[in-house]
């Protein structure tokens, strides 16, 4: 699935077009029974969702409509996503914020409590092993979503580094929050649809705050955050609360809020210029070089602490050997792996990720490139299918984003 979701959204679609349901079935169903499923998963097929498998999950790829269409309506009108797939969790204790910092890059200690940030899981070798979504709840409790393909891994290391923690005393507790589920509202509309069912007003809600408050009778996670630069919200509801609260959503809507997969997922994210992790960021690639140097708190810069530090605090001195940057392009959409030269045909770098863009109508990209040749505007070869195609290099975002920020 590296690299593969819009491309294979569209295999699908083109698949059923041509009535090739046999085929679907043997690429995506192969191994249904073995798959976990969210909550919703008998809603998603009865609203037509094409299910496919995601890191162990039985996921909807997209529903009736396109995934071009789906796109363009999450950044017209909204968007609905079952993310439950995703693993939340929380930190208790005293020393929560403390024991976090030993592993991420963020200044946790610094956070006002409500409020959240971006953050990645560190290597001792500076790599990412992760990113996630951080929320200082209270000074004592720090709620946190990791990714369903790294969960195993996120959940073993965190709990290798808990047990010495607290084997030297340290107060810190962790609790999975596999009772609730995850739903991300995406788009222009979904404060004032959100906003119809909670008494809460959400104008007083920014971008990375948090709340505990009830949504549709009740209680939930909202955190004002997503993956698509559009505004929006990620809501962690209790399990048996889902469906009920997809439906009321939807219904608020009058039909402007629709289902949408891990498709147009992907092309938002894509869009909005945000990493995949196991596409734009692995274990060998550090925050640094990934273009997310702003995400190092200064009180981190400055004393360090966390694994890999000592890699990072040099890159950050000295300049990264790579660098994350965008791209347009000619010819066919670039994919993951595709090579990048410079105009006298020497390689320069790899491509992540890369589609074609349902907002710009043309192709975007990202990928990593050696320094210096990571400035706007700097031509590349894009190689595909073993030719090259003209492209450069741009800044990120590709599509503006619009998260609810005071004024």
């Amino acid at each position: 699935m590296r690299g593969g979701l819009w491309q294979l959204g569209q295999s699908i679609t083109r698949r059923l077009a041509h009535g090739d349901k046999k085929a679907v079935a043997r690429r995506c169903f192969a191994s249904e029974a073995e798959l976990k499923k969210t909550v919703f998963h008998d809603f998603h097929v009865a609203h037509g969702g094409k299910m496919v498998p995601f890191a162990g999950w039985s996921m909807p790829i997209q529903y009736k409509d396109s995934i071009m269409d789906s796109t363009i309506n999450c950044r017209e009108n909204g968007s609905l996503f079952d993310v439950s797939h995703m693993c939340g969790l929380s930190l208790k204790g005293k020393d929560a914020a403390p024991f976090l910092e030993k592993l991420v890059i963020a200044d946790v200690a610094g956070l006002a409590p409500g409020t959240g940030t971006l953050t990645v899981f560190t290597n001792e070798k500076g790599g990412a092993i992760d990113d996630s979504v951080i929320t200082k709840v209270t000074d004592d409790h720090i709620y946190l979503v990791v990714n369903a393909g790294c969960r195993d891994k996120d959940l073993a290391h965190i709990e290798e580094h808990m047990k010495a923690f607290k084997a030297k005393g340290g107060d810190v507790s962790w609790h999975i929050h596999d009772e609730r589920s995850l739903l991300a509202l995406q788009g222009p509309l979904a404060a004032p649809v959100l906003q119809h069912l909670t008494k809460e007003d959400l104008s007083k809600l920014y971008f990375g705050e948090f709340r505990v408050l009830d949504i549709n009778g009740s209680e939930c996670f909202l955190t004002r955050t997503g993956y698509t630069g559009e505004d929006g919200f990620e809501i962690s509801v209790p399990s048996e609360h889902g469906v009920d609260l997809a439906k009321a959503i939807l219904e608020k809507s009058e039909g402007k809020v629709r289902l949408t997969g891990l498709g147009a997922r992907d092309s938002l994210r894509l869009e909005a210029g945000l990493c995949l992790y196991g596409n734009d960021m692995e274990q060998h690639i550090t925050p640094i070089e990934a273009g997310l140097t702003w995400a190092i708190g200064k009180r981190r810069r400055a004393e360090g602490g966390f694994l890999g530090a000592d890699v990072i605090l040099k890159q950050l001195e000295e300049g990264p050997k790579i660098r994350r940057v965008g791209f347009f392009s000619s010819g066919p959409p670039p994919r993951s792996h595709s090579e990048i030269q410079d105009e006298g045909g020497n390689n320069i770098g790899e491509i992540t990720s890369g589609g074609f863009s349902p907002c710009l109508q043309k192709n975007i990209a990202m990928g990593y490139v050696k320094s210096g040749l990571h400035k706007a505007a700097t031509k590349v070869k894009i190689i595909i299918r073993g030719k090259p195609n003209e492209g450069v290099v741009t800044k990120m975002p590709f599509v503006p984003t619009k998260y609810y920020k005071p004024s």
